[in-house]
């Protein structure tokens, strides 16, 4: 695992130099180091410490926590879109330049997660609004069923209704007799004599 490590380190360092388009011996006088030991690093027979990273990062105008994460001495950073590594492979750009550009870039990034998860949070909250209200009219719908039921109910248990009990009342009082002899109504006593 280690071997993988030191080639990983070797490639990337090549690959740097070759995208910069410095040649080894010239990669070597910037980075303060001899041109055959660089050498061995590129191929994977030396593992540079981390001052060798940090001149060769110089060298290759890099970052040298880029040289750093590649030789396994720093965790890398997830969610790289690619413009951190743009940035730091980037020859034309000093090193002050390269971190000002991603203090930009982090910045605006964070700016955007934050966006994000406010939003979410809205989304979350007109969601539960709409949930609530949605159970607030199942719960006042099941209330007007149970009393339309219950209304239902009532009509049809074999009572009449009012109104029906007032209409029977009086058909019935019309066909009853009253025993009045002379029709004077309340009178049901029959005469003394």
């Amino acid at each position: 695992m280690r071997n993988e490590t030191v080639k990983s380190i070797g490639d990337y360092i090549r690959e740097q130099r070759e995208q910069a388009r410095i040649s080894m011996r010239q990669l070597a006088q910037q980075a303060g180091v001899s041109n055959p030991y660089l050498s061995q690093i590129e191929r994977g027979l030396r593992k540079p410490s981390a001052d060798i990273l940090q001149q060769i990062a110089k060298g290759l105008r890099i970052s040298a926590e880029a040289l750093y994460v590649q030789a396994g001495i720093l965790e890398d950073r997830p969610a790289d879109t690619g413009v951190r590594s743009a940035l730091l492979a980037d020859a034309e750009l000093s090193e002050r330049q390269k971190q000002v550009l991603m203090e930009i870039y982090e910045s605006f990034r964070k700016e955007n997660a934050a966006a994000a998860e406010a939003q979410a949070a809205e989304v979350a909250a007109q969601a539960a609004e709409v949930e609530a209200a949605a159970e607030a009219a199942v719960a006042e719908a099941t209330a007007t069923a149970a009393t339309t039921g219950a209304a239902a109910e009532a009509a049809d248990d074999g009572r009449p209704s009012r109104t029906s009990w007032s209409a029977a009342t009086a058909e019935a009082e019309q066909a009853e007799p009253s025993g009045n002899v002379d029709d004077v109504p309340g009178q049901n006593v029959p005469p003394i004599g």
